[in-house]
């Protein structure tokens, strides 16, 4: 049985601005109904690319397709199809939830406008709330009206540009359900965040630095991937112990996680070689563990860094 066609299918994207290049070179494939996450620290291109993909941006260099139709050629096309939430609230803050989302109506022409708003308030719990005013909804419900206004014309494709910054922790558990929910539909969604609870409820994984495509794959290959070896130290004294080992060219990130460092190193034996004279010290309990994502992401981010700095 052939594959279904990738809802997203882009080669060698490339932007520039003012002689520096934000988006290097960038190809990816993405299919329907899946969520994939782009991690990188600020500034990596992550925003730039999701912008080149809707249709927001044309690329310097590169083609490919979204939604099946051509990106240089179609992006009014795609622009139609696609959904947008940004990080920062969009819509108004002196309408209600329901004259927010009618006239978001309004402005897609949809048919049977009421009948859409109400179900989507239905779908989005935002029907007690339709008569209060956006600008005095809490992060939460702003972040709920957002996505029932950028789904309201039931789009393709939904991307999400950091949505839950500044969200409590109830609240982003409850967007991340309906994001899977939709999914299920087959909206296929890609979505920025630093948060790496977040990139762990990605289907897949991208991870951008310094406008580089630097390793992609679920959550356990990027792990993989980064080729860590990974410690676990608790006990007291950990902040001595961190200050005296982090210069060690063995240790490629160390850091605390509660009370535990976590030290990774890319060579096992060199690693095991700088701990070793630590190791027997009876107040510290050390474990061999698996590296966690954020153990990987700060690694990469670290390498690339340095990297940065040579060119």
């Amino acid at each position: 049985m052939n594959e279904a066609p990738a809802v997203i299918d882009v080669r060698n994207l490339t932007k520039r601005y003012g002689g520096k290049t934000v988006v290097d070179h960038v190809s990816l494939a993405v299919p329907r109904g899946k969520i994939y996450g782009f991690l990188g620290p600020n500034g990596s291109g992550k925003t730039t690319t999701i912008r080149m993909i809707c249709g927001l941006l044309t690329p310097d260099e590169g083609e490919g397709t979204c939604l099946g139709l051509d990106l240089r050629r179609d992006s009014e096309k795609i622009k139609r199809r696609v959904g947008y939430m940004t990080q920062k609230f969009s819509y108004w803050d002196d309408l209600t939830v329901r004259e927010n989302l009618a006239f978001v109506a309004e402005v897609f022409g949809l048919d049977k406008r009421r009948a859409r708003v109400d179900s989507m308030m239905e779908t989005m719990h935002l029907t007690s709330r339709a008569n209060q005013l956006a600008g005095s909804l809490s992060g939460g419900w702003k972040q709920r009206l957002a996505l029932a206004a950028c789904t309201l014309h039931e789009p393709d494709l939904l991307l999400l540009d950091e949505p839950t910054a500044g969200v409590d922790p109830k609240a982003r558990r409850e967007f991340w359900d309906e994001i899977h929910r939709l999914a299920a539909d087959g909206l296929t969604v890609l979505v920025s965040t630093h948060y790496m609870d977040e990139a762990e409820r990605c289907h897949a994984i991208l991870y951008i630095a310094y406008g580089r495509l630097i390793v992609q794959g679920t959550a356990a290959d990027v792990v993989r991937q980064s080729g860590l070896v990974t410690w676990t130290v608790e006990g007291p004294h950990l902040m001595t112990l961190m200050e005296a080992l982090t210069a060690n060219p063995a240790i490629a990130t160390i850091a605390p996680f509660g009370d535990k460092l976590h030290i990774s190193g890319t060579n096992e034996a060199a690693l095991c070689d700088a701990l070793a004279p630590y190791q027997g010290r009876a107040e510290q309990k050390w474990t061999r563990t698996e590296p966690s994502l954020e153990d990987a992401f700060i690694h990469f981010m670290t390498q690339n860094a340095e990297r940065s700095e040579w060119q």
